[in-house]
């Protein structure tokens, strides 16, 4: 298995300047990247990754997406002096050339690629590759948004090309919405494209119908092109997390993907003029621990936009990481969902219902007047705040975000020992005890533990107490148990495991991550038991996808004779990624509705699980 984390970055990417005064894009700044890998050397991160050299992309290479015409523009700006420069960029719409524009992004597209071939050959299992200008705003025939070639889009295509890849990812965090890179591939089932951005009923930049939720992709890509527009400004984690549970990871899980790359805008993160968005660096964290899952660990991460020096670094930090197989900090903020994300998240099931399988029951009849509905929630004086206009940087408001973020990191960024993994075996028994330890404790620590998440699966003799709240109990069985009942801290999940392929995807994104993430534990304990429901992928996911809780503190109980269940577990907790399921296999509809039964009971206490907006319970 391939192991290792990717760093590619080249100093030489800082060279691509603004020579003119332009209040448009004075904030894409050589520091966005020199600052970025000088706190990555702070942190001690640089030294752990294997170094990958950048090179210039191939004209070939840009050539699999852009025009010879875009090419030849680009190339003839190497030898212009400051006048046509500045004339040339302004045909063009918030970009500016200088005259090293061409070699850098001709690195930046070299980079990427170069992260790509180290990844798919198993040199090293992910990356990140630090990069600029950005790409996900470049169309075929033109520069865009700082953006000169699109440096994710030619990546898909060279990795189908070169690797004959059939299902290729790309998840889109950026606060701008990438509509290059959505243009480029709205045809093209073959590209998952997601993006969330900020939209505000169609008047933040780039101000386009086609960023709606309503823009599914065309043709053989129709259903494969997902927008999730964010209407207001102020989003935080817990707004960031609902749309992964409630819109891309089931998506993703479905599609299976191939290989996954990230377009990774920090200006979706806390203090960023142009984004105005609340999610602290930790959130990144936990979504690249998702993405992690996919794809049987290939990601690629590639830097977009970010224009607060100290949010972007911290987060770039945070992301990187994540990649290394750090354990992942505790997510901070109310765990509730916003009405209006809520409602974005709705919108954008509603109209993929046709096109997957997950959505095949879901009722989303009452949607039918939504859109028009949430224009309700329109700030009666929306931001003007876009990347086209004139931006005027708040000193004070910049250095508050700053002193913010080095008190919040302090918190966050707790010293790592190496990752340990003790297991333990009675001999003669049957019994596995496994426990993941990755925070030294200290016995008055352990006493302080006030919120354990317990997982049993199968049948269980002992139930934990859970009256004085410090333990929260999902009991998965096939049938409910007799003299029990569920209530807000034991919840028992009636499920049978779809023997033609694992349908636990439906239940795991759908309800259990949702309560986890809403009842933020500081220990994660899953038992199997006698009799289980799940097969070693449904168990196997449960212990994937709960590691990113209670800093990464798991705990397993294992009573099964089953060596295969143990190995796969084993695994997990030793950082592989979510085994491949294979064919998708929907939930039936009896298990949606078991599910939303369950949902519209536990809501209002867990509201992580909220994905419907008939009751208004959300965070407002």
């Amino acid at each position: 298995m391939a192991s290792g984390t990717a760093l590619v970055y080249d100093e030489e990417m800082t060279t691509h300047k603004l020579l003119w005064s332009d209040p448009v894009c004075d904030i894409e700044v050589p520091e966005r990247l020199s600052s970025s890998y000088e706190q990555l050397k702070r942190y001690h991160l640089v030294e752990r990754c294997v170094h990958v050299p950048a090179r210039e992309g191939s004209e070939e290479e840009i050539l699999l997406v852009h025009s010879s015409e875009h090419l030849e523009v680009a190339k003839s700006t190497q030898t212009m002096n400051e006048e046509e420069l500045k004339r040339v960029s302004g045909n063009y719409d918030a970009f500016f050339f200088h005259p090293n524009t061409y070699h850098c992004a001709r690195l930046a597209v070299g980079a990427t690629l170069q992260l790509v071939d180290a990844v798919m050959s198993g040199k090293v299992c992910n990356g990140m590759a630090l990069v600029r200008p950005p790409g996900h705003h470049s169309q075929r025939n033109a520069a865009n948004g700082f953006c000169l070639f699109n440096n994710v889009a030619i990546a898909a295509e060279y990795a189908k090309l070169k690797y004959g890849l059939q299902r290729i990812l790309v998840v889109d965090w950026d606060v701008h919405h990438g509509q290059g890179t959505q243009y480029i591939f709205e045809e093209d089932p073959s590209v998952l494209y997601f993006s969330w951005h900020r939209y505000e009923h169609q008047e933040f930049w780039p101000s386009l119908k086609e960023s709606d939720y309503h823009a599914v992709g065309l043709g053989k890509g129709t259903g494969f092109n997902i927008n999730l527009p964010w209407n207001k400004i102020g989003m935080e984690n817990s707004d960031y997390l609902a749309a992964f549970f409630h819109v891309l990871l089931p998506m993703a899980f479905e599609f299976d993907p191939q290989l996954v790359l990230v377009s990774s805008g920090y200006d979706s993160g806390i203090g960023d003029p142009e984004g105005q968005m609340n999610a602290t660096p930790e959130v990144f964290a936990h979504l690249t621990y998702f993405l992690k899952q996919l794809a049987n660990g290939k990601l690629c991460v590639i830097l977009e936009g970010g224009y607060h020096l100290k949010s972007l670094s911290e987060s770039v930090c945070m992301t990187v990481k994540t990649l290394l197989g750090d354990p992942i900090p505790q997510i901070t903020g109310e765990m509730a969902p916003c009405l209006s994300a809520v409602e974005s998240i709705q919108n954008v099931r509603a109209a993929h219902k046709p096109y997957w399988k997950w959505l095949m029951y879901e009722d989303t009849s009452f949607l039918q007047n939504l859109s028009t509905k949430s224009h309700l929630l329109k700030k009666a004086n929306p931001s003007s705040s876009t990347e086209h206009e004139s931006q005027i940087t708040n000193i004070s408001e910049t250095a508050r975000v700053e002193r913010f973020l080095e008190r919040h990191m302090t918190n966050v960024l707790f010293p790592v020992p190496p990752i340990k993994t003790a297991t333990t075996d009675s001999k003669g028994s049957t019994y596995l005890h496994s426990v993941h330890l990755v925070k030294e404790m200290d016995k008055t620590e352990l006493k302080a533990l006030v919120r354990v998440l317990c997982i049993f699966v199968g049948d269980m003799q002992i139930i934990p107490n859970t009256e004085d709240r410090k333990i929260l109990t999902i009991h998965i069985c096939e049938k409910e148990q007799t003299g029990k009942s569920s209530s807000k801290h034991y919840i028992s999940l009636n499920w049978k495991e779809d023997a033609e392929g694992n349908d636990f995807f439906f239940a795991v994104l759908g309800f259990i991550l949702p309560v986890a993430y809403s009842y933020q534990p500081n220990l994660t304990v899953i038992a199997v038991g006698p009799n289980r429901s799940l097969g070693i992928n449904g168990i196997s996911l449960l212990f994937a996808l709960l590691q990113g809780l209670a800093e990464s503190r798991i705990f397993a109980v294992i009573e099964d004779k089953d060596i295969n269940l143990m190995q796969s577990v084993a695994k997990i907790l030793l950082g592989a990624s979510t085994p491949h399921f294979g064919v998708y296999v929907p939930p039936t509809q009896e298990k949606v509705n078991k599910m939303k039964i369950l949902r519209d009971q536990f809501q209002k206490e867990w509201k992580m699980l909220q994905c419907s907006v008939k009751d208004g319970i959300s965070r407002h």
